[in-house]
């Protein structure tokens, strides 16, 4: 190993780590805690919600559901579109919803069974293996909203060159961290305005209401159940891992950078935070980005943070033969029995 790597590997490794999971602490101050200082490092959230203001785009019938785009508030001054996914037997009775958060790539079209133009896909679905429109034939309401810096939401130097993979990432990322906001501080935020939305929905049990993401939508899913109290259960897929094992060992995208975070905790603490509601992590054995070696360590400290919740039998995985991709089948049958009536 080169001196230059070594230095930043004892530099990050003995980030003091204040605010890590300890035994010795009773669960419930611990977790305040960390979900206090971590909201501090993604730059915080505002005091006060801004009014919603939904507006319908379009409503399309699709076999066995219908596919609403809707628009939103989430900050003062700026809308998101997402899709709702409506289960036919949700409109004479209402059922429980999951906020399907999208990877890299050309946004909440990409896990919805459609093209960057909004067409229907007949092609290869990708790692993102429309898992929206999977969920929804589960029977849930299925929210996928578009996040910041993909599809639509993209900056128009990057919608004038044509590329619907490309990313407005970078740029927004950089801009935010000047102000002392972070990407993901903004996805997280967006994300809890969707459960606001999905709350206000008639087909909706409001109480019952999971997230699963993929890769950095991974990253949001698992963040946002870990501060919002509200989602009763969390599916990450493709992140879950050590900083450590993950992001520190090549270049990724600067939206997964946190300024700070490993003063306060590494991540399978954070994730820690959502114990002691359900938690469940999808790894594959050639995922070269969030490997399994990382997630089985990441396990390990969840289990322990779960033991002291007193709720270790509610984080799971499913180590899978398979990439850096939605593995699937496990993860709805877990969800199914997390998101049934009590």
């Amino acid at each position: 190993m080169d001196v230059l790597q070594q230095y930043m590997n004892k530099l990050t490794g003995s980030a003091p780590r204040s605010a890590a999971f300890r035994a010795d602490i009773p669960y419930g101050e611990w977790r305040s805690m960390l979900a206090a200082g971590f909201t501090g490092r993604l730059g915080g959230f505002p005091e006060a919600p801004a009014e919603l203001q939904p507006v319908l785009l379009e409503r399309v019938a699709c076999s066995g559901y219908t596919r609403e785009r809707i628009e939103i508030t989430t900050y003062d001054g700026l809308r998101m579109p997402l899709y709702l996914l409506i289960p036919e037997q949700a409109v004479p009775s209402p059922v429980p919803a999951v906020i399907a958060v999208h990877g890299h790539g050309y946004g909440s079209r990409e896990i919805t069974g459609l093209n960057p133009d909004g067409s229907d896909r007949e092609g290869e679905a990708g790692l993102h293996k429309d898992f929206a429109v999977s969920l929804v034939k589960q029977g849930y309401v299925v929210a996928a909203p578009e996040v910041l810096g993909f599809g639509d939401r993209r900056l128009a130097e990057d919608l004038a060159i044509g590329e619907p993979g490309r990313n407005s990432c970078f740029r927004l990322s950089s801009a935010l961290l000047m102000t002392g906001q972070t990407m993901a501080g903004y996805r997280i935020y967006e994300t809890m305005r969707t459960l606001d939305y999905l709350q206000t929905r008639d087909e909706v049990i409001g109480e019952r209401i999971g997230i699963m993401g993929i890769s950095g939508g991974g990253l949001v899913a698992g963040f946002t159940a870990a501060l919002d109290e509200r989602i009763r259960c969390a599916v990450v897929s493709g992140y879950a891992n050590t900083f450590a094992d993950s992001i520190l060992t090549r270049n990724h995208c600067l939206d997964n950078y946190i300024p700070g975070i490993l003063l306060e905790a590494e991540m399978p603490d954070l994730l820690g935070l959502i114990a002691p509601r359900g938690l469940f992590l999808e790894s594959g054995d050639a995922d070269p980005l969030f490997g399994p070696e990382g997630t089985r360590k990441a396990l390990a400290r969840l289990q322990l943070i779960y033991s002291a919740a007193g709720q270790n039998g509610q984080v799971e995985a499913d180590f899978f033969t398979g990439g850096h991709e939605i593995h699937g089948e496990p993860a709805f049958a877990w969800l199914r029995r997390q998101l049934a009536g009590n």
